[in-house]
């Protein structure tokens, strides 16, 4: 896509979804931190079904240590790799209380420090919770990015690079949400939905 092309699909995204945001149910970043963990491997309703409990006897470090492992479990058993994952988070609130004060830090270097936090972890918390203008890549956006032609590239890392520097600054605070969703409910892996897309006079994908 040439720049013009890029600006004009971020504009439609824009009017057709004015204030995007994360399907994860959360009021906090440390809860939104947690949603964003469960949610590796998971789908987001199943993430929310498991932290509408989760949250209400636990939603900061020190309640969510005082569960254990057992009592955390309990709570995300209904979620993929829950047994790693609930380790991942029990050290990830002991790390929190111990270096940051028992808050998220806004910090891309110490949060891919916590047990379980990748980048793409990280890049949704910075954008979501602290508003700052990154793309967390996964495989919705991934697929969107490479089958329109917006920022075609082998790696997350390659496709995120180009989105950061292709996408027009005032698009780039929702970007992450706009290509997700479009990835989940239009662009869709096996059967993509062209014949209702709002993007499709100018996208790449021919099939």
């Amino acid at each position: 896509m040439n720049p013009s092309q890029r600006r004009e699909l971020y504009a439609r995204l824009q009017a057709a979804n004015p204030a995007p945001t994360t399907e994860l149910h959360y009021k906090t970043p440390f809860e939104l931190l947690v949603a964003v963990v469960l949610s590796a491997q998971a789908t987001d309703k199943s993430v929310n079904l498991a932290t509408a409990t989760l949250f209400a006897e636990a939603n900061t470090p020190e309640k969510l240590l005082s569960l254990g492992e057992a009592g955390l479990a309990g709570h995300i058993r209904r979620i993929g790799l829950y047994k790693t994952k609930a380790k991942n988070l029990l050290a990830t609130c002991q790390i929190l209380l111990d270096r940051h004060g028992g808050e998220v830090p806004r910090r891309r270097e110490a949060l891919e420090a916590l047990p379980g936090v990748g980048r793409k972890t990280a890049n949704v918390v910075l954008n979501t919770a602290f508003g700052e203008p990154t793309i967390a890549v996964d495989t919705h956006i991934f697929r969107v990015a490479n089958r329109t032609g917006l920022a075609p590239g082998k790696t997350v890392l390659e496709v995120e690079k180009k989105l950061l520097r292709n996408t027009p600054a005032e698009f780039r605070h929702d970007a992450h949400h706009w290509l997700i969703l479009h990835g989940r409910y239009v662009c869709k892996a096996r059967k993509p939905d062209c014949a209702a897309c709002i993007l499709s006079d100018l996208c790449d994908y021919r099939d």
